[in-house]
C-alpha cells in the first residue's frame, strides 16, 4: 500500500506517562478528562524478529469502539519503539471488527477457515512485509510395475471429466505435509495402492493455476508396494494398470510438448538412464521438524542418503 493509502498515525500519551500532540492539537489526557472515558489500553502484542508485532484476538467479545481506540494508541506506542509491521489476526468470531480495522489503515494479507490477517505499515518507507502465499504445490505420482504397466487413473470431476484421457494420480499438498509423503498419500487415495519414494523425477512450474497464483508440481517416481486397486470411487471413475507403450500414444502425450517430455524423463529415470533428485531428512537450527533436503546425488557419495526410503 503507498503512503497515500494509510492513515497517518495519531500520536496520543501512554500510560507510562509520555505524552505527545494529536491531529487536532488536543491531548489524549484532555479528551478523556472531557469526555469522562477511561484511557484506552494497549493491545497484547508479541515481537517478530523483523521490528515487528502481532496482536491475536481471542474469543472475550470487544466493542468496536473500544478495540479501534486501544488500537490507535498501540499504533503510537510501537511507533515510537520503532516497530514496523502490525499484524492482526482476526478470527471470525470477531469479523465486526474488520471494517474498522481497515478504516485505521489497514489492508487485507491472507484468510484461512477461521480467521482473517490484516497488516499494517507504520514506518514512512517503501513496505518490505512477505506477500501472501504466491504459489501453490502439487505432485504427481509415476507408478510402474515390472511389467512395464503404469498405475492410470481417470478423473470424475475437473477438466479431464469424460475426455477419456487416463492420466497418473495427481494431486495438492496438504498444510505440513512434505513432497514425498504427498505423492505417496495421493496414489493411495485414488487407487488403493502402497507405494515408497525413489526420486523426484522432475519439477514443473507454472503461472496459470487459480486465484491469480503460481503453480509449482513435483513429479515423483514411486515404487509399487501392493497390486490390487481400490479405486476413490468418489473422485476416480476408473483406475487400471496400462502398458506404457499404450498410455504414450494418447494423443495428451503425443502433442503436448510437456506431458511428452515429463513422461519421456519419467521413463528414462525408471529405467535408470537418468536419475532424479533422492530425498534426505536433515536437522535444522531454524525449525523445529526435520527438514528434507532434495538433490540429485548421481556424483555424491553421502552415506546418509535415502536412496528410495525418507527416514
Amino acid at each position: 500500500m503507498t503512503d497515500s493509502g494509510k492513515q497517518s498515525l495519531v500520536i496520543v500519551p501512554l500510560s507510562n506517562g509520555e505524552s505527545a500532540e494529536m491531529e487536532n492539537g488536543m491531548s489524549e489526557a484532555a479528551l478523556t478528562e472531557s469526555s469522562g472515558q477511561q484511557e484506552p489500553k494497549l493491545l497484547d502484542a508479541c515481537e517478530d524478529k523483523y521490528d515487528g508485532v502481532t496482536v491475536e484476538l481471542g474469543n472475550v467479545p470487544l466493542d468496536v469502539d473500544g478495540f479501534v481506540s486501544s488500537l490507535t494508541v498501540s499504533l503510537s506506542k510501537w511507533a515510537q519503539q520503532g516497530k514496523k509491521g502490525v499484524w492482526i489476526k482476526v478470527p471470525k468470531n470477531h469479523a465486526n471488527l474488520v471494517p474498522a480495522v481497515i478504516d485505521e489503515g489497514f489492508w487485507y494479507h491472507h484468510a484461512e477457515r477461521d480467521y482473517v490477517m490484516l497488516v499494517y505499515w507504520i514506518p514512512k518507507s517503501p513496505c518490505t512485509l512477505p506477500a501472501n502465499a504466491s504459489h501453490q504445490v502439487g505432485v504427481g505420482g509415476f507408478v510402474m510395475n515390472d511389467n512395464r504397466e503404469l498405475l492410470v487413473v481417470q478423473e470424475k470431476d475437473g477438466p479431464y471429466r469424460g475426455s477419456g484421457i487416463w492420466k497418473w494420480p495427481t494431486g495438492l499438498l496438504h498444510q505440513g505435509e512434505d513432497i514425498f509423503e504427498g505423492a505417496i498419500r495421493e496414489v493411495k487415495e485414488e487407487t488403493g495402492i502402497d507405494t515408497e519414494f525413489v526420486e523426484v523425477g522432475g519439477i514443473r512450474h507454472s503461472h496459470d493455476a487459480p486465484f491469480e497464483k503460481s503453480d509449482i508440481f513435483f513429479m515423483c517416481i514411486l515404487r509399487p508396494l501392493s497390486f490390487d486397486i481400490k479405486m476413490q470411487e468418489s473422485e476416480i471413475a476408473a483406475a487400471r494398470w496400462m502398458p506404457i507403450e499404450e498410455f504414450a500414444r494418447q494423443p495428451r502425450y503425443q502433442a503436448n510438448e510437456l506431458y511428452k517430455k515429463i513422461l519421456d524423463v519419467c521413463i528414462a529415470t525408471f529405467e535408470k538412464r537418468c536419475k532424479g533428485f533422492c530425498a534426505v531428512k536433515l536437522a535444522s537450527s531454524s525449525a523445529k521438524r526435520p527438514s528434507v533436503f532434495y538433490y540429485n546425488d548421481q556424483e555424491v557419495n553421502d552415506a546418509n542418503s535415502l536412496n528410495g526410503a525418507v527416514r
